[in-house]
């Protein structure tokens, strides 16, 4: 993420009020919870594109899948967080050659790598797979003090009015947000709704998340179609 840029600028940046994707009316690869996925299709896909580990990859993460199917919720959220946090973190101008590339999961699996953005969202769409409820995560923008830097991080709520535990790729433990000091919300969303925190909290509703560009171009780029190939190399 970029170093002192003022939240105002870095969210307007990000979105385009207004905006109406068309690529919304598509059929997408985790439109549904616990959705049947095509193991072999996946795995070949990535394959092709990325080479044999890639292939690898996508069959732990099927592993992962399966096995965490069976687990309680907080259970799945271990196990997610850990499998996503083994992936290396790297700057997207390095690995895609644009200053803020959101990678798709399969994107992010195939090319072993990518930065915040990409591990938060890999998280919550595997979580949804895993049947967590989307109203209970949120992909949460914050400023994190500690390396005084905007970054990405995955909120799940237990309840509606619980503290959340945040996923992270910088802190590999699961903590509640009171113990994340070094973060600083600035706005959130999942595939409902966006949220902006003025506060540390639950932050005011503001809308579709369909105002983000990004997330709306994300969303068009679900499944193995339109896999992008890396400038750099991560084998």
């Amino acid at each position: 993420m970029t170093n002192n840029v003022d939240y105002r600028d870095l969210f307007l940046r990000v979105c385009r009020f207004g905006l109406i994707a068309s690529a919304l009316g598509i059929s997408l690869l985790y439109a549904a919870p616990l959705r049947q996925l095509d193991e072999h299709q996946i795995t070949t896909a990535l394959e092709k594109r990325y080479g044999e580990r890639a292939k690898l990859r996508a069959r732990a993460w099927f592993n992962v899948l399966s096995n965490a199917n069976k687990l309680e919720e907080k259970q799945k959220l271990l196990e997610v967080n850990n499998f996503f946090n083994m992936f290396r973190f790297i700057d997207d101008i390095k690995l895609w050659g644009e200053s803020n590339y959101w990678a798709t999961p399969m994107e992010f699996i195939g090319v072993n790598g990518g930065d915040c953005e990409d591990f938060s969202i890999a998280k919550y769409f595997t979580l949804l797979q895993l049947g967590i409820a989307e109203d209970k995560m949120r992909i949460t923008m914050v400023k994190a003090t500690s390396v005084n830097q905007y970054h990405m991080v995955l909120a799940y709520y237990e309840t509606p009015g619980s503290i959340p535990l945040v996923l992270d790729n910088l802190d590999p433990a699961i903590k509640p947000a009171t113990a994340r000091k070094d973060l600083l919300p600035v706005y959130s969303f999942n595939g409902k709704q966006l949220w902006i925190n003025k506060e540390r909290g639950r932050g005011v509703l503001s809308g579709s998340s369909t105002r983000l560009e990004k997330w709306n171009d994300l969303n068009y780029r679900l499944g193995v179609d339109r896999l992008k190939q890396p400038k750099l190399t991560l084998e």
